[in-house]
Protein backbone atom coordinates (compact mmCIF):
# COMPACT_ATOMS: atom_id res chain seq x y z
CA UNK A 1 0.00 0.00 0.00
CA UNK A 2 1.21 3.35 -0.91
CA UNK A 3 0.34 6.68 0.20
CA UNK A 4 -1.22 9.63 -2.29
CA UNK A 5 1.45 10.38 -5.00
CA UNK A 6 -0.27 12.98 -7.52
CA UNK A 7 1.46 11.17 -10.51
CA UNK A 8 -0.54 8.39 -9.88
CA UNK A 9 -4.11 10.11 -10.40
CA UNK A 10 -5.07 9.17 -13.77
CA UNK A 11 -8.36 9.02 -16.06
CA UNK A 12 -9.57 5.53 -16.07
CA UNK A 13 -8.01 4.39 -12.80
CA UNK A 14 -10.00 3.66 -9.60
CA UNK A 15 -8.51 4.39 -5.98
CA UNK A 16 -9.26 3.17 -2.33
CA UNK A 17 -9.41 6.72 -0.82
CA UNK A 18 -9.39 6.76 3.08
CA UNK A 19 -8.81 9.73 5.89
CA UNK A 20 -9.63 9.91 9.12
CA UNK A 21 -10.36 12.32 12.11
CA UNK A 22 -7.41 14.47 13.21
CA UNK A 23 -5.81 12.60 16.50
CA UNK A 24 -8.52 9.72 15.53
CA UNK A 25 -11.13 12.18 16.53
CA UNK A 26 -14.90 11.78 15.66
CA UNK A 27 -15.82 13.67 12.38
CA UNK A 28 -19.18 12.70 12.71
CA UNK A 29 -21.27 13.54 15.38
CA UNK A 30 -24.98 13.26 14.45
CA UNK A 31 -27.33 12.43 11.91
CA UNK A 32 -27.38 15.56 10.41
CA UNK A 33 -23.61 15.48 9.86
CA UNK A 34 -23.15 12.55 7.75
CA UNK A 35 -26.23 13.92 5.56
CA UNK A 36 -23.90 17.10 5.15
CA UNK A 37 -20.97 15.58 4.51
CA UNK A 38 -22.99 13.09 1.79
CA UNK A 39 -24.64 16.19 0.09
CA UNK A 40 -21.48 17.65 -0.60
CA UNK A 41 -20.22 15.13 -1.77
CA UNK A 42 -22.63 14.70 -4.29
CA UNK A 43 -21.75 18.22 -5.40
CA UNK A 44 -18.56 17.41 -5.60
CA UNK A 45 -19.40 14.13 -8.24
CA UNK A 46 -21.62 16.98 -10.38
CA UNK A 47 -24.87 16.15 -8.53
CA UNK A 48 -27.43 19.43 -8.74
CA UNK A 49 -29.10 20.37 -5.58
CA UNK A 50 -32.64 19.41 -6.50
CA UNK A 51 -31.30 15.38 -7.32
CA UNK A 52 -29.68 15.28 -4.01
CA UNK A 53 -32.96 16.34 -1.91
CA UNK A 54 -34.69 13.89 -3.51
CA UNK A 55 -33.22 11.02 -1.55
CA UNK A 56 -33.87 11.14 2.49
CA UNK A 57 -30.10 10.39 3.24
CA UNK A 58 -28.80 13.38 0.88
CA UNK A 59 -31.23 16.01 1.54
CA UNK A 60 -30.33 19.36 2.92
CA UNK A 61 -33.46 21.36 1.23
CA UNK A 62 -31.98 25.01 2.76
CA UNK A 63 -28.52 24.40 2.03
CA UNK A 64 -26.61 27.59 0.52
CA UNK A 65 -23.69 25.34 -0.21
CA UNK A 66 -21.66 26.48 -3.25
CA UNK A 67 -19.31 24.05 -4.91
CA UNK A 68 -18.24 25.12 -8.57
CA UNK A 69 -16.12 23.69 -11.43
CA UNK A 70 -17.79 20.13 -11.14
CA UNK A 71 -19.30 17.85 -14.42
CA UNK A 72 -20.92 14.54 -13.73
CA UNK A 73 -18.54 12.75 -15.98
CA UNK A 74 -15.68 13.34 -14.15
CA UNK A 75 -15.50 10.57 -11.53
CA UNK A 76 -17.80 7.67 -10.67
CA UNK A 77 -18.25 6.33 -6.67
CA UNK A 78 -18.46 2.61 -6.89
CA UNK A 79 -18.81 2.21 -3.49
CA UNK A 80 -18.46 4.25 0.27
CA UNK A 81 -18.64 4.13 3.79
CA UNK A 82 -18.93 7.09 6.24
CA UNK A 83 -17.73 5.92 9.84
CA UNK A 84 -17.79 8.20 13.13
CA UNK A 85 -13.94 9.03 12.59
CA UNK A 86 -12.99 7.87 8.86
CA UNK A 87 -14.52 7.56 6.02
CA UNK A 88 -14.10 5.22 2.71
CA UNK A 89 -14.46 5.55 -0.73
CA UNK A 90 -14.03 3.44 -3.53
CA UNK A 91 -13.71 5.89 -6.82
CA UNK A 92 -12.97 6.24 -10.33
CA UNK A 93 -11.63 9.30 -11.90
CA UNK A 94 -13.03 9.28 -15.59
CA UNK A 95 -10.71 12.68 -16.68
CA UNK A 96 -7.85 14.02 -16.18
CA UNK A 97 -9.29 16.33 -12.86
CA UNK A 98 -7.54 14.44 -10.68
CA UNK A 99 -9.55 12.91 -7.33
CA UNK A 100 -7.48 15.41 -5.38
CA UNK A 101 -9.29 18.47 -6.86
CA UNK A 102 -12.33 16.39 -5.67
CA UNK A 103 -11.23 15.87 -2.46
CA UNK A 104 -10.04 19.31 -1.40
CA UNK A 105 -13.51 21.02 -2.42
CA UNK A 106 -15.11 18.11 -0.18
CA UNK A 107 -12.91 18.26 2.89
CA UNK A 108 -12.96 22.07 2.92
CA UNK A 109 -16.50 22.81 2.74
CA UNK A 110 -17.35 20.09 5.54
CA UNK A 111 -14.36 21.06 7.74
CA UNK A 112 -16.06 24.69 7.67
CA UNK A 113 -19.52 23.42 8.05
CA UNK A 114 -18.09 21.41 11.37
CA UNK A 115 -16.14 23.67 12.82
CA UNK A 116 -19.04 26.42 12.24
CA UNK A 117 -21.84 24.35 13.60
CA UNK A 118 -19.77 23.83 16.64
CA UNK A 119 -17.63 26.35 17.24
CA UNK A 120 -14.58 24.83 17.19
CA UNK A 121 -11.19 25.76 15.23
CA UNK A 122 -8.33 23.68 13.33
CA UNK A 123 -7.96 20.67 10.99
CA UNK A 124 -10.95 17.90 10.97
CA UNK A 125 -8.97 15.43 8.97
CA UNK A 126 -5.67 13.97 10.03
CA UNK A 127 -3.05 15.05 7.29
CA UNK A 128 -4.04 14.36 3.66
CA UNK A 129 -6.02 12.14 2.04
CA UNK A 130 -4.46 8.38 1.42
CA UNK A 131 -5.44 6.69 -1.80
CA UNK A 132 -4.73 3.19 -3.11
CA UNK A 133 -4.52 2.28 -6.71
CA UNK A 134 -6.74 -0.40 -7.60
CA UNK A 135 -4.85 -2.70 -9.73
CA UNK A 136 -7.22 -5.69 -10.48
CA UNK A 137 -10.40 -7.79 -9.83
CA UNK A 138 -9.68 -9.64 -7.19
CA UNK A 139 -8.19 -6.30 -5.45
CA UNK A 140 -11.53 -4.46 -6.43
CA UNK A 141 -13.93 -6.74 -5.20
CA UNK A 142 -11.96 -7.11 -2.01
CA UNK A 143 -11.66 -3.50 -1.00
CA UNK A 144 -15.67 -3.13 -1.95
CA UNK A 145 -16.39 -6.04 0.29
CA UNK A 146 -13.51 -4.55 3.32
CA UNK A 147 -15.82 -1.03 2.80
CA UNK A 148 -18.90 -2.49 3.14
CA UNK A 149 -18.34 -4.54 5.77
CA UNK A 150 -16.44 -1.49 7.73
CA UNK A 151 -19.39 -1.11 9.94
CA UNK A 152 -19.33 -4.83 10.93
CA UNK A 153 -15.61 -4.75 11.52
CA UNK A 154 -15.81 -1.91 13.93
CA UNK A 155 -18.65 -3.71 15.69
CA UNK A 156 -21.43 -0.76 14.86
CA UNK A 157 -23.97 -3.71 13.79
CA UNK A 158 -23.89 -7.37 12.95
CA UNK A 159 -25.20 -6.95 9.54
CA UNK A 160 -24.37 -4.30 7.05
CA UNK A 161 -27.70 -3.99 6.01
CA UNK A 162 -28.18 -2.34 9.47
CA UNK A 163 -26.13 0.25 9.06
CA UNK A 164 -27.23 3.60 6.56
CA UNK A 165 -24.23 5.39 6.11
CA UNK A 166 -22.46 3.36 3.24
CA UNK A 167 -23.50 2.59 0.20
CA UNK A 168 -23.89 -1.56 1.12
CA UNK A 169 -27.73 -0.78 0.52
CA UNK A 170 -27.90 0.28 -2.86
CA UNK A 171 -26.72 -3.10 -3.82
CA UNK A 172 -28.63 -5.43 -1.44
CA UNK A 173 -31.72 -3.89 -1.22
CA UNK A 174 -34.30 -1.52 -3.19
CA UNK A 175 -31.95 1.77 -1.76
CA UNK A 176 -30.93 3.81 -5.49
CA UNK A 177 -29.02 6.70 -4.06
CA UNK A 178 -28.07 8.80 -7.44
CA UNK A 179 -24.38 8.96 -6.13
CA UNK A 180 -23.63 5.54 -6.37
CA UNK A 181 -22.53 3.67 -9.55
CA UNK A 182 -23.41 0.13 -9.35
CA UNK A 183 -22.98 -1.28 -12.84
CA UNK A 184 -19.05 -2.13 -12.59
CA UNK A 185 -19.18 -3.46 -9.04
CA UNK A 186 -22.10 -5.90 -10.44
CA UNK A 187 -20.68 -6.76 -13.54
CA UNK A 188 -17.29 -7.67 -11.44
CA UNK A 189 -18.84 -9.71 -8.80
CA UNK A 190 -20.88 -11.49 -11.57
CA UNK A 191 -24.49 -10.89 -9.88
CA UNK A 192 -25.86 -9.09 -7.10
CA UNK A 193 -26.39 -11.97 -5.23
CA UNK A 194 -22.54 -12.82 -5.48
CA UNK A 195 -21.97 -9.21 -4.16
CA UNK A 196 -23.98 -9.67 -0.80
CA UNK A 197 -22.68 -13.17 -0.52
CA UNK A 198 -19.12 -12.32 -0.91
CA UNK A 199 -19.34 -9.34 1.17
CA UNK A 200 -20.64 -11.29 3.99
CA UNK A 201 -17.91 -13.71 3.76
CA UNK A 202 -15.61 -11.25 3.75
CA UNK A 203 -12.70 -11.99 6.92
CA UNK A 204 -13.23 -9.13 9.48
CA UNK A 205 -11.34 -9.92 11.69
CA UNK A 206 -8.40 -10.94 9.18
CA UNK A 207 -8.95 -7.38 7.97
CA UNK A 208 -8.63 -5.60 11.35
Amino acid sequence: MSNRDYKEFASGSIFHIYNRGNNKEKIFFDEQDYKAFLFRLGLCLGFTEKELNIEKLLAMPYSRIRITDVKKDNFKLHAFCLMPNHFHFLIEQIEDIQISNLMLKLCTSYARYINKKYKRVGHIFQDQFKAITIENNSQLMWTSAYIHMNSVKDRIVKNPSEYRWSSYNDFASNRDLPIVSKDLLIETFGNTESFIKETLNFDVKGAL
